[in-house]
């Protein structure tokens, strides 16, 4: 199938062949531009439909349902639709990567960090924070689009680095390539809970060398030590995982 086409009409649904093999169909949700809702997955022999109400789960991370596009509209200037941006780009690359987002103002994020590190950023680039504070207008709106996606794209672009890039919560660039150790004192993570948005599934103990290589398992660890940190793991293979702690999890 081959077209093109200016509008969307809002009550319509797209098939969209993400890769060969992989389908996606989703519908437009709004007025917005570019929001959808994610309905099923097709890959291969294997039908995934995507649970609406996955986003009622205990802790679910906030970026995991404005990724599934259940939210409420919002606009893109939106700080957890911005990471949606970010982790879509990440993908993108194709090479694979992780980004830690931590409390702006905190220290304690250093600790599990192999020191020193190949990247600073000095001081931190808050070109997105600028960009996210900003609340353009009509007019100026399409400029303001146009100079969000390449920050996003460079931010994104450094995590195909070998190590993490390191993001406050605040949108402050403040380091990348991050080599990931285990915190002084803190146990190694053994195991994760895997939960999959889409009907039928149910939660699963695994180690994380099962999600991936060794991203996964640096991210889980970073996670379990700083638990007020959230992390962002693309797979060369497309895949991408969301770590976060969960106090009843």
């Amino acid at each position: 199938m081959w077209g093109t086409t200016r509008v969307i009409p809002t009550l319509s649904f797209v098939l969209e062949v993400a890769e060969p093999g992989l389908l996606v169909i989703k519908h437009h949700c709004s007025d917005e531009a570019g929001k959808f809702v994610n309905v099923a997955v097709l890959e291969s022999d294997q039908i995934k439909v995507v649970d609406e109400h996955a986003s009622t789960l205990p802790n679910c991370p906030a970026v995991l349902t404005s990724l599934l596009g259940y939210d409420s509209p919002t606009s893109w200037v939106d700080s957890v639709n911005v990471l949606v941006q970010l982790a879509v780009s990440m993908r993108a690359h194709g090479r694979g990567g992780s980004l830690l987002l931590v409390p702006a103002g905190s220290e304690s994020w250093r600790e599990p960090i192999v020191w020193p590190m190949p990247y600073a950023v000095s001081p931190p680039s808050s070109e997105l924070a600028h960009l996210i504070g900003r609340t353009p207008d009509q007019t100026r709106g399409r400029l303001w689009r146009e100079a969000l996606g390449p920050t996003v794209d460079a931010i994104a672009g450094l995590t195909a680095v070998d190590g993490a890039v390191v993001l406050t919560d605040q949108h402050e660039l403040l380091r990348f390539g991050a080599k990931i150790a285990r915190r002084k004192g803190w146990p190694r993570v053994e195991q994760v809970t895997v939960t999959e948005p889409i009907e039928g599934a149910t939660p699963t103990l695994v180690h994380p060398d099962q999600l991936g290589g060794t991203r996964h398992l640096s991210a889980a660890q970073f996670v379990q030590d700083q638990r007020e940190a959230v992390a962002l793991v693309a797979s060369q293979d497309g895949r991408f995982t969301i770590f976060e702690w969960s106090e009843c999890g």
